[in-house]
């Protein structure tokens, strides 16, 4: 849950490298609550921390062959809390994997690239911003 101001964010990405250097820029960028798993196991395993926001890799197979993929991963988020926000980070730039991470309703889909860390702030913006709307909707229209 957002507390203080501070967005609580789970980075799940099996690539230790590329997951420190995303941790590193958000924590210089903005003022987040991070927390980090290099496996979709662990991220379900963490849920009860309320995350805000979830960036979720597409294949997290590097750990062990045998993990849950990030498909498999958001399905268990969703079917947990259908209201977290999860943005799915490949390297793939194939845009039937992008339509199949839509399909199991992710929020957006990102390609790993110099551009996707700005990329990804401005989606989270983005979704913050919609989530707040809905709810303001929600209290107002319960009011009715």
């Amino acid at each position: 849950m957002i507390k203080d101001n501070r967005i609580k964010l789970f980075l799940v990405d099996d690539d230790a490298l590329f997951l420190k250097s995303l941790e590193i820029d958000f924590l210089h960028n903005a003022d987040f609550d991070i927390e980090t798993y290099a496996t979709g196991e662990l991220c379900v395993a963490n849920l009860s921390n309320n995350p805000d926001v979830i960036i979720l890799d597409y294949h997290l197979d590097g750990i062990t062959k045998d993990a849950m993929d990030g498909i498999q991963t958001l399905d268990e988020i969703k079917a947990i809390n259908p209201d977290i926000p999860v943005v799915m980070l490949s390297s793939q730039d194939k845009i039937d994997v992008a339509i199949d991470c839509m399909h199991h309703h992710a929020a957006d889909y990102v390609v790993k690239s110099e551009t996707a860390f700005v990329r990804l702030q401005k989606i989270i913006t983005a979704v913050l911003r919609f989530n707040k709307m809905e709810k303001e909707l929600s209290w107002y229209m319960d009011r009715m």
